[in-house]
C-alpha cells in the first residue's frame, strides 16, 4: 500500500492547504475501509457513524500531522472513538454484519493465514470474524480491513504492538480454521447473516 500512502499523504497535505479535491480523493481512498471497520464494531448503523467520524475529521484536519499511512491510523482512532461511544449509548455490545465486496478486499497477505482468506465471501469472513475473542476480532479489522500495520493498529487500540500482532495472527489462523472447508463451521454460515462479537466489556474510548 505504500504507492496509496503516498498518493494519500499528498491529498491530505493538499487538503490542508483547502483543496477541496484532494480532500475529496482522500475521502475517497480512505472510506470503503474505514466503513468496513465501523461495520464491523456496531453493525447496520455503521453508515451515520462513519459520518459522524468524517465530520469530526473534516473539523480537525488542521491538526493532524504524518503521512498517508498516519493519516489511515488517525481516521480509524477517531472511528473507533465515535463507534464505542455510540455502543455506550446504545447500551449494546459491537456486532458484525454482512460487508461490500469491494469492502472487503485484503490489502496483501499478512501472513499465510491471511492469504487463505481471499476469495471468500465478504459475509462469510465477517461472519467468521464475530466468532472470534474481541481482541482478536478487532486486531483482525484494524490490519486487514483498515490496512494498518502492527504498531499504527497498536496505537489505534491503546496496546502495545507485540500484543496486537499475537492477537491478529491468533484471530487469522483462526480464522481459516473457521473458514476451511474441513474446518469446524466450514462455510454453513455463508447466508446466516450478521453475527454478534463475544459479549466482553468494550476497551478503549476517550
Amino acid at each position: 500500500m505504500e504507492a496509496d500512502d503516498a498518493e494519500l499523504g499528498a491529498a491530505v497535505e493538499r487538503a490542508q492547504q483547502g483543496d477541496e479535491e484532494a480532500f475529496a480523493l482522500a475521502y475517497r481512498m480512505v472510506h470503503p475501509r474505514l466503513l468496513g471497520y465501523v461495520r464491523g464494531l456496531v453493525g447496520g448503523e455503521a453508515e451515520d457513524v462513519t459520518a459522524e467520524t468524517w465530520l469530526e475529521i473534516a473539523r480537525d484536519l488542521g491538526r493532524f500531522r504524518g503521512d498517508g499511512a498516519g493519516f489511515r491510523g488517525w481516521t480509524a482512532t477517531i472511528a473507533r472513538h465515535r463507534a464505542l461511544d455510540h455502543l455506550r449509548r446504545q447500551k449494546r455490545r459491537p456486532q458484525t454484519s454482512p460487508l461490500e465486496q469491494d469492502v472487503l478486499e485484503l490489502p496483501g497477505a499478512l501472513d499465510t493465514e491471511a492469504s487463505a482468506l481471499e476469495g471468500l465471501g465478504a459475509q462469510a469472513v465477517l461472519s467468521a470474524i464475530g466468532k472470534l475473542p474481541r481482541d482478536q476480532a478487532e486486531s483482525v479489522l484494524l490490519r486487514v480491513i483498515v490496512g494498518l500495520d502492527g504498531p499504527a493498529a497498536a496505537r489505534v487500540l491503546g496496546k502495545r504492538p507485540g500484543a496486537v500482532r499475537s492477537a491478529a495472527h491468533r484471530g487469522l489462523r483462526k480464522l481459516a480454521e473457521i473458514m476451511s472447508p474441513g474446518g469446524a463451521d466450514g462455510m454453513a454460515d455463508n447466508d446466516s447473516g450478521a453475527r454478534t462479537l463475544p459479549e466482553r466489556k468494550v476497551e478503549g474510548g476517550r
